[in-house]
């Protein structure tokens, strides 16, 4: 049995999958935090739910009310392609928050095993979702939660963190599962497309045109690289 992060994101999309694959039980987490591509919550259901997850909690945290982010302040999401350096939509210390969660659920559960959907290649320089990140926060569980000291460690998985996003694309492929099910734009428009212009977007749309594979994303405007 494992916690899986559900996001509603295609990367979170494809890492429950693998967890599902490798023949864990999946109990999906997901988190309100007032975002505003709150309709990610909607694709998390989906996949969820397409996944045979055997329960899937949506948490409440408001993190609108710490702000210093353009996914839970009144920011604007940049959409003049990907940059160097740590965008605006990164979210203060976000998967240290959502592991931290995953890891409660986890220990109260049995389960010591957490998938997380981080990716280290193509992705935003989001600092949380590098390897280090990862190994630290899985030295922190052992000395932090009651089965760390009892010898019962616990084992964060991050499958994707080495691939590209025409790797992840192709995965999700070999799974079989329904990309289209999937959410990544930071900025949906009133129709409730994808903008097709913030680095999330441009993201999945490169990860599908670079893996050969149709992409069944409706843009409002066609992603540029």
């Amino acid at each position: 049995m494992a916690v899986v992060l559900v996001s509603g994101g295609l990367d979170s999309m494809i890492s429950a999958a693998s967890a599902k694959a490798a023949g864990y039980r999946v109990l999906a987490l997901s988190v309100d935090y007032n975002q505003r591509h709150k309709v990610e919550l909607a694709a998390a259901a989906r996949v969820a739910e397409a996944l045979g997850a055997e329960r899937h909690i949506v948490l409440p945290l408001d993190l609108s009310a710490f702000g210093g982010s353009a996914l839970t302040a009144d920011i604007d999401v940049p959409k003049d392609g990907v940059q160097p350096g740590i965008p605006v939509t990164y979210v203060p210390a976000r998967n240290t928050i959502f592991l931290s969660l995953a890891l409660g659920w986890a220990e109260a559960a049995g389960a010591r095993d957490l998938f997380i959907g981080v990716n280290a290649l193509d992705y935003s320089g989001y600092p949380d979702c590098r390897p280090e990140f990862i190994a630290g926060f899985e030295s922190l569980a052992e000395i932090a939660t009651k089965a760390g000291v009892e010898g019962q460690p616990f084992k964060i998985h991050a499958p994707l963190q080495h691939m590209t996003k025409a790797d992840i694309v192709r995965e999700g492929t070999r799974l079989g599962v329904d990309m289209g099910l999937s959410w990544s734009c930071y900025d949906p428009t009133p129709e409730g497309l994808h903008c097709g212009e913030c680095d999330s977007c441009r993201l999945r749309s490169k990860g599908f045109e670079e893996a050969g594979i149709p992409d069944p994303t409706a843009y409002a405007v066609k992603p540029q690289g």
